[in-house]
């Protein structure tokens, strides 16, 4: 084979590469595409101990609602609560670059016992059990009016969970987090994690898995 032909193939290897490398830099903002998401489900599967099933559900969940939902182009998460609370379960998966980041978040107190998983979830008002499905977070962050949380609202996408709003489920900093303590069914995250966590959530697909 031609020598000049041989170094041409090599670039545009070595170029391949190098973009699919800086894939987060140039595309951050956009939605990525279908082929490049099917790369990032790929990835976190075999990087990560987050739920497979969670996983798949999830990817499959925003691929088909991602425009009509308005959901973030850069982030998704899932709160794996097959996994105890001692654990950092509720990951967040970057869309451009597949990194994965983890953070321990709370359990509603009627849906499990302190320091364990979650064995019993609900959409009823008044229940203090964590919801299940797919959420939305909002934008506009804000403060409990007891104990002066830190808040991100969040939205249920499915009729099974359409009553979020109505009980207030919130995605909120707790300093119970810390020691394993449970909420009244919002997702609670330690203070410490607000910035990260916030900033990365706001209008991304949040997915509540509890085995179901």
């Amino acid at each position: 084979m031609n020598i000049k032909i041989i170094i041409f193939i090599l670039i545009l290897l070595f170029s391949a590469l190098n973009a699919k490398s800086c894939y987060a830099d140039w595309h951050y903002g956009y939605y990525v595409t279908k082929s490049h998401l099917q790369y990032v489900f790929k990835k976190v599967k075999y990087t990560s101990d987050v739920s497979q099933k969670a996983l798949a559900k999830t990817f499959n969940y925003y691929e088909h609602n991602r425009y009509k939902k308005h959901l973030s182009r850069d982030f998704i998460a899932i709160a794996d609560y097959t996994k105890v609370s001692t654990q950092k379960r509720l990951y967040i998966i970057n869309l451009h670059s597949g990194k994965v980041l983890q953070y321990f978040v709370a359990h509603g107190k009627n849906s499990g016992a302190k320091g364990g998983r979650v064995w019993r979830s609900s959409n009823v008002y008044g229940t203090n059990m964590t919801p299940y499905g797919f959420f939305r977070v909002g934008i506009k962050e804000g403060l409990t009016v007891q104990n002066r949380h830190e808040y991100l609202p969040i939205e249920g996408l499915e009729w099974k969970n359409r009553n979020a709003k109505q009980r207030e489920i919130l995605l909120h900093t707790a300093p119970y987090v810390a020691w394993s303590g449970r909420s009244n069914g919002c997702f609670a995250i330690l203070p410490q994690d607000r910035w990260q966590v916030f900033s990365r959530l706001k209008s991304a697909l949040l997915y509540s898995y509890t085995g179901r």
